[in-house]
C-alpha cells in the first residue's frame, strides 16, 4: 500500500510482537460476548482474522468458531500467536499464515466472518475489501474493530497517577525525530480514514454499528508502559538502532519521576465495532 510518498515495507512493526499482548490496552470486557451475540456464533463457522498481530482477536473469538485463519506479514507476531494459542489451548482449531492482505494465499476457502482489528487502516482498502467480498459466503460479516475515538477518559480519581503520554511522545520524537515515523518511511498525515465509504463501494450491505463500553479503572506497571511503546508501528524497537538502549533508560528515568512506585492508572477504552453484511445471492427468476 501507498500512503502518500509512503510505501508499506516488512519493518513496519519488526521487533513489536514480544512487547504487544503486554503492552496494548485490551478491547473492552463484554466483546466477545457482544460479538457472538450479533454474529450469531454457535461455534460452527469460520473466522479469518486479516493483520491478525499476535492473535488478540482471533483467540479471543476462537471458542465461537469451529476454524480460525490468521494472517499477518510479520513473523514475529504470527509465532507469538501459535504461542498464545497453545498456551489457551486452541491450537487444533487456529492456523496462522505469514502474508500480506493484498497477497491472501489461493485455498483458504469460504468463510462466515473476516475480522479486522485495528488493522485495516495499514491495507490497500479496496483491494483487500472487493476480495474479502468474494471470501465471505452470502450473508457473511466483515468486522472492523477498533478502540473508539473521541472518547473521554478522564484521568480524575484514580489511585496512581495516569501514563505520562505527552512526555513519552516528546522523547520519542526527540530520539526518532518530529515525523511520525513507520517502517523505514515516515507518515507525516498518519494512515487514511475513509473505510465505511470503501467497504460500502465494492458493495457490502450496512454497516452496524455496536459500542462496547469501556472505563473501568485498569493498573499499568512502568514495564507495561515501556512494552506499549515498542509495541507500536510508530516506536517499534528497531526505529533506534544502537540508542534503543539509551532511549529506554530516559524513557525509565521519566516514568519513574512521573510515579515513583512504578504504578500507573488507565482507563479501559471502549471499543467500537461496525459489521458489514455479505447480501445473500438473489433466487434465480
Amino acid at each position: 500500500m501507498a500512503i502518500g510518498d509512503w510505501q508499506w515495507d516488512e519493518t513496519l512493526f519488526a521487533g513489536a510482537a514480544p512487547y504487544y499482548r503486554r503492552g496494548r490496552l485490551p478491547y473492552a470486557p463484554g466483546l466477545t460476548r457482544a460479538l457472538g451475540d450479533v454474529l450469531a456464533l454457535d461455534g460452527r463457522g469460520r473466522l479469518l482474522d486479516v493483520g491478525c498481530g499476535p492473535g488478540t482477536l482471533a483467540l479471543d473469538l476462537a471458542h465461537l468458531f469451529a476454524d480460525v485463519v490468521g494472517v499477518d506479514p510479520d513473523p514475529g507476531m504470527l509465532s507469538e500467536a501459535e504461542r498464545l494459542a497453545r498456551e489457551a489451548g486452541v491450537s487444533a482449531r487456529t492456523r496462522w499464515i505469514r502474508a500480506r492482505a493484498e497477497e491472501l494465499p489461493a485455498g483458504l476457502g469460504i468463510f462466515d466472518v473476516v475480522t479486522f482489528g485495528q488493522s485495516f487502516h495499514w491495507m490497500d482498502q479496496e483491494r483487500v475489501a472487493a476480495h474479502v467480498l468474494d471470501l465471505l459466503r452470502p450473508g457473511g460479516a466483515f468486522v472492523h474493530v477498533a478502540d473508539l475515538k473521541r472518547e473521554n477518559r478522564s484521568g480524575g480519581g484514580l489511585p496512581y497517577p495516569p501514563v505520562p503520554h505527552a512526555a513519552v511522545d516528546a522523547l520519542v520524537r526527540r530520539y526518532l525525530g518530529p515525523v511520525r515515523r513507520a517502517g523505514r518511511g515516515t507518515l507525516p498525515h498518519g494512515t487514511p480514514g475513509g473505510e465505511a465509504e470503501v467497504i460500502g463501494r465494492v458493495g457490502f450491505a450496512g454497516p452496524q454499528r455496536l459500542v462496547v463500553a469501556g472505563g473501568q479503572v485498569l493498573e499499568r506497571s512502568s514495564d507495561d508502559v515501556v512494552a506499549q511503546v515498542f509495541s507500536l508501528s510508530s516506536s517499534a524497537p528497531h526505529l533506534f538502532g544502537p540508542r534503543r538502549a539509551a532511549f529506554e533508560a530516559d524513557l525509565r528515568v521519566l516514568l519513574a519521576q512521573a510515579s515513583p512506585n512504578g504504578r500507573f492508572s488507565a482507563r479501559q477504552p471502549g471499543t467500537e465495532v461496525r459489521v458489514w453484511r455479505k447480501e445473500p445471492a438473489s433466487p434465480p427468476s
